[in-house]
């Protein structure tokens, strides 16, 4: 996809009701510090679209990036940041139940988790509820280039197992820094889009 214009067109609080889009939409979920904002940014190419912080869980709202008139990425609250109270960890928890329960053009979710260690208990809870929720998590195991080249494979196979995903689940590299896997995501967003196009047919 060539990005053409990207703007971020509604943000959503605790209480906002969530839009009501006429466009596919495609939702990024991991930990706080996984490096979210990071891959958003790389994907976009842009470099300051969605907010980087050295202080982890800043993304406290959901935020619904439109992409060409074609495709809404929207960004979810990090989870699992220890340094926010368990009140406020338990409403980010319900914003991202309740878009995922109740978002009618959710057609794919990227979760991420960070390929240097074995995913944790919020992370299989997040992996648990996707795949609850009725969608086949697409893995993206973020900061590829912190490790060498050999240990990739291993490191997936090793995440694939402690979530319990099955061989069909697709579980990517990614590096914000190389932009290695950018293409791979873009591939399935494309794909999203060109589903949507053939089911409105």
């Amino acid at each position: 996809m060539v990005i053409k214009n990207v703007n971020l067109e509604t943000v959503c609080g605790p209480t906002s009701e969530l839009p009501k889009n006429n466009l596919p939409e495609v939702a990024f979920a991991g930990k706080s510090n996984v490096g979210k904002s990071s891959l958003i940014n790389a994907l976009m190419n842009r470099k300051s679209l969605a907010r980087t912080s050295s202080q982890p869980g800043k993304t406290q709202t959901i935020n619904f990036y439109n992409i060409n008139e074609e495709l809404y990425l929207v960004d979810l609250p990090g989870y699992g940041y220890a340094k926010v109270s368990e009140k406020e960890r338990e409403r980010w928890g319900k914003m991202i139940e309740k878009y995922l329960d109740t978002s009618e053009k959710l057609r794919a979710v990227f979760l991420l988790i960070d390929i240097r260690h074995e995913p944790s208990a919020n992370d299989k809870q997040m992996f648990e509820w996707i795949d609850y929720e009725g969608y086949q998590p697409i893995v993206i195991c973020t900061k590829a280039d912190k490790i060498s080249r050999g240990a990739v494979d291993r490191q997936i196979s090793m995440i694939r197992k402690s979530l319990g995903a099955d061989k069909d689940t697709i579980i990517l590299p990614f590096s914000s820094l190389t932009k290695a896997g950018r293409e791979d995501i873009w591939d399935l967003m494309d794909q999203v889009i060109e589903n949507e196009a053939l089911n409105e047919e």
